[in-house]
């Protein structure tokens, strides 16, 4: 069995035989590691933006949902200080020093702040936290089983920051990149040299080592924090080994990725299906647009539009496997309303006058229930499939999409039968975004495949 180092030698050979890529290639290549590692190593260190917010915020300059303004914030420093390592990279000439990575501590950190923080004797205190100084006081940290880890002191860091730069500038040439990135990582974090942005500022200073050895970023999944922290763990007790293995695992990502681009093929990973699901909890505000029968009606229609239609989309596939389909709609738990429009007689037959034709007018109906008459609180899609083909036992299947509107906010639920594949809380004024779309679908079909594998075989 290959080591990952050498899997990774294999694909750095085969990305430089597709060196250039086409420009449009680079484009999507660039933003897609852009995205990844910004939304992945600030949700690591316990950012809440989404993924899709961090798309949004970061391309388009917008934001949603309800997040801490320094949130906002340190997503957009990180965005800064990556593109900085990017540019940093470049200049082959250039080397690492205490300074720069000062000033990459301060990017991160944006400005001062107070944080949580333990005394010496492991009791809670407040602390000033200030931009890219070392630290003035012990930054240990509480373990899940209450045991106290202590880092390098205040008095202790310069010394082993200039220890790190020159052991850096020793072996910057002799070891592979990526375990020189991975060792640079570890002996940053084991110093942790700043009051905060340690763990972000080592990911940097590890794309650092491997964009100017040409390499793509590799990045840390926050989906997989356990294994990395584990690698982590591993390495302080002096077992290297595991730790940069599992960096070689996603740098192994990082180039068939980038193959991938430069090949000119898409970049969604085709076999994720369970992509991380961001659940997205939006406490109700005074500040979101309130409930009304307009409001739900608009909401109504885009998630008919938006979201239930790519659902149908994604079922029409599966519907082969079925004898027979129906779909049935519902609102406040009632059935479907069908209205009866009176037609003359001779409309129908050619032989008499016309008997009745409403001139009432038109009223905004979400399934035959006037969203004026009606205080809607919740509405229902429902897509069943009668008879799976190739089971034992006649087995149906039924998928239900269900909207709750509430004082300020609505839920959507996902289900298979009770189950529920995807939950989201959004605001009035939110929209649905391309990537939780593609979310919802990916559950869908990882959830509907193993089930009815499940009941064929």
């Amino acid at each position: 069995m290959k080591h990952n180092l050498d899997i990774v030698d294999e694909l750095y050979a085969t990305l430089n035989t597709l060196q250039p890529l086409e420009p449009e290639d680079k484009s999507r290549l660039d933003k897609k590691f852009r995205l990844e590692f910004n939304y992945n190593s600030n949700h690591i260190e316990g950012n809440t933006l989404t993924y899709g917010e961090t798309e949004l915020l970061l391309l388009f300059d917008d934001t949603i949902g309800n997040h801490s303004m320094r949130e906002y914030e340190e997503t957009k420093a990180h965005d800064i200080a990556f593109r900085f390592v990017e540019e940093l990279a470049k200049d082959i000439e250039r080397p690492l020093t205490e300074q720069i990575i000062k000033n990459l501590n301060e990017v991160i950190l944006v400005r001062p702040y107070w944080k949580d923080a333990l005394t010496p004797d492991g009791q809670n205190t407040r602390r000033e936290i200030k931009v890219g100084n070392y630290k003035e006081y012990p930054n240990s940290v509480r373990l899940q089983n209450g045991e106290i880890f202590e880092y390098a002191s205040p008095v202790e860091t310069p010394i082993l920051m200039q220890e790190l730069i020159n052991w850096f500038r020793d072996e910057e040439h002799a070891l592979h990149p990526v375990t020189l990135a991975t060792i640079l990582h570890y002996k940053f974090v084991r110093i942790h040299p700043f009051d905060d942005g340690n763990g972000r500022l080592s990911r940097l200073l590890m794309n650092y080592v491997l964009l100017k050895n040409n390499y793509p970023p590799v990045i840390i999944k926050s989906s997989d924090k356990n294994n990395y922290l584990r690698a982590l763990h591993l390495a302080d007790i002096g077992d290297y080994g595991p730790l940069i293995n599992y960096v070689a695992e996603q740098v192994v990502w990082s180039l068939k990725t980038a193959i991938k681009a430069a090949r000119g093929e898409s970049l969604e990973d085709e076999d994720d299906f369970v992509k991380e699901i961001e659940l997205i909890k939006r406490k109700a505000s005074s500040k979101n647009i309130p409930k009304s029968p307009g409001i739900v009606y608009n909401t109504f229609k885009l998630i008919d539009t938006k979201l239930w239609n790519t659902v149908l989309n994604t079922l029409t596939y599966f519907d082969t496997l079925f004898n027979e389909t129906k779909n049935i709609h519902s609102v406040n738990n009632l059935d479907e309303q069908f209205e009866t429009r009176y037609v003359s007689n001779f409309e129908l037959k050619g032989i008499l006058g016309r008997t009745e034709i409403s001139d009432e007018p038109k009223k905004t109906k979400i399934f035959g229930h006037d969203v004026y008459t009606w205080d809607i609180y919740t509405i229902s899609w429902e897509h069943i499939m009668y008879a799976l083909q190739g089971a034992e036992t006649p087995i149906d299947l039924r998928i239900r999409l269900e909207a709750n509107f509430n004082n300020h906010n609505y839920t959507i639920q996902l289900k298979i039968y009770s189950s529920i594949i995807y939950e989201t809380v959004k605001a009035y004024k939110d929209v649905f975004l391309a990537t939780e779309i593609d979310e919802i679908t990916h559950a869908l079909k990882k959830h509907l495949i193993e089930f009815i594998k499940e009941k064929v075989n």
